[in-house]
């Protein structure tokens, strides 16, 4: 099952009024459950350079079906998926990428968002998963 374009813009929305909400300014990128662009928002003044980032954990989240935040550890030096971020043509393995789940739990998209800390990029990509 995939996340439908309502619920995309839904997701984009509650993610726009977090970072209103803690003043800075984001990309937010929604994919589908096969890490297809569903939905894309660019907040007036947000970094471009974000743009590839937030689209980037996105897809990282959906490929692994975890959030990026839980692969932080992992990727660390020593660890066992260390420099895996150089796979698959480039992932982003810090916070702010999130699975999105139906009522059921079954995984139908996932979330990346960028522009910020990697702190501020986790709260407000968690705000816009809540929208379901």
């Amino acid at each position: 099952m995939n996340i439908t374009l309502s619920q995309a813009e839904a997701v984009v929305a509650a993610a726009k009024l977090k970072a209103i909400e803690i003043n800075t300014k984001m990309d937010i990128c929604v994919v589908d459950s096969g890490s297809n662009l569903k939905a894309f928002a660019r907040m007036d003044g947000a970094w471009i350079g974000s743009i590839d980032i937030a689209v980037k954990k996105a897809k990282t989240a959906a490929w692994f079906t975890m959030d990026t935040a839980a692969l932080s550890p992992l990727v660390q030096p020593g660890q066992a998926l260390f420099n895996i971020e150089h796979s698959n043509g480039g992932l982003i393995t810090f916070p702010g990428g999130v699975l999105l789940k139906n009522i059921d739990g079954e995984v139908i998209g996932a979330l990346g968002v960028s522009g910020s800390s990697v702190e501020n990029d986790h709260i407000v990509a968690t705000a816009g998963s809540k929208a379901l």
